[in-house]
């Protein structure tokens, strides 16, 4: 990509098949650098290739561990800096505790707010992610923040697969999903229902109503993640009940969180699509689950980053 060679691309324990693929695609070599853990636990990190002046873009979700994968990503960041990178952008393809966003009960943390602080303080320049859980933790960040969005990708994924739109329900889960569903919607030009749901507790959600009409469509749900499964087949009921002919699903994030794979390939839902933010290991042999590469989309919002072009024509 530069023939100064004076980027640099690294990467944590957390998805590395994905950063190599990024890599792959800039032309660039992954950096040389060992992080593990010491006898009690704690992170072990070194960086062996020289990053004196160099633009490091650092390859990181915080996804399951969390714990250990933000930690990693910390460390390394500190390591990096005192080593003398010239910038360090976080590329966090998933960005875990993104869902604590806001103070649901009197005496609840933002965690969310915190992990800004965090990676603020360790040494991030700029940060470079993809469908945040919602777009105002970027006003978190008092570093410029990327936000690439998955719709782009999901969108023409199914025009790929010449889906007749004619009989298609684009659907948002919730409320909270309707900006991201519309845009899915307009994309691959469908109609747009609505899931009013309320959520009781913590990962549990209950239908309460259907706005739109789904009777003799194939409904395609829309949201930025997927975690215990609850949501998407409490919908999946709901829509067949009320006359939907399939049921498909587009997520960014495959959380999958406990038996979460196992209740989908049980559930009626036929067929779910996911971008590769988190490892899809676990998915290679289920038969309703289908995965799709981000790296085109983070390599190009690298090159652009690293170039001082505008990365908002990739969202569209």
């Amino acid at each position: 990509m530069t023939s100064e060679r004076d980027i640099k691309i690294f990467t944590g324990n957390s998805n590395p098949k994905l950063a190599n693929e990024i890599a792959e695609l800039l032309g660039e070599e992954m950096g040389n650098a060992t992080v593990g853990t010491f006898s009690d636990g704690e992170i072990s990190v070194n960086i062996i290739d020289s990053v004196r002046g160099k633009d490091v873009f650092l390859i990181q979700s915080t996804c399951t561990p969390v714990n250990n994968n933000l930690m990693e990503l910390l460390i390394m960041v500190d390591a990096l800096k005192r080593a003398s990178a010239q910038t360090i952008t976080a590329v966090i393809p998933y960005m875990g505790y993104a869902r604590q966003d806001r103070k649901v009960r009197p005496h609840d943390p933002i965690t969310a707010k915190l992990v800004a602080d965090l990676l603020t303080v360790a040494g991030v320049d700029r940060i470079l992610s993809i469908d945040l859980h919602v777009e105002q933790i970027q006003a978190f960040f008092n570093i410029p923040v990327d936000h690439l969005k998955g719709v782009p990708v999901l969108a023409a994924h199914y025009l790929e697969r010449n889906f007749d739109t004619n009989d298609m329900v684009v659907v948002s889960p919730d409320i909270g999903s309707v900006t991201r569903a519309r845009y899915f919607a307009k994309k691959v030009d469908a109609p747009l229902a609505i899931i009013d749901k309320r959520r009781p507790k913590a990962n549990v959600s209950q239908v309460m109503n259907i706005i739109g009409e789904v009777e003799g469509k194939r409904a395609v749900i829309v949201d930025d993640l997927l975690d215990t499964g609850g949501t998407f087949i409490n919908a999946a009921n709901a829509l067949m009940d009320k006359g939907a002919l399939e049921v498909y699903g587009c997520i960014t994030h495959a959380v999958l969180s406990g038996n979460a794979i196992n209740r989908i390939e049980e559930s009626c839902i036929k067929e779910i699509v996911a971008l590769n933010t988190i490892p899809s290991d676990r998915l290679k042999d289920s038969t309703k689950f289908r995965t799709l590469s981000v790296a085109p989309v983070f390599a190009k919002a690298i090159e652009r980053i690293y170039k001082n072009r505008p990365i908002s024509s990739l969202n569209e």
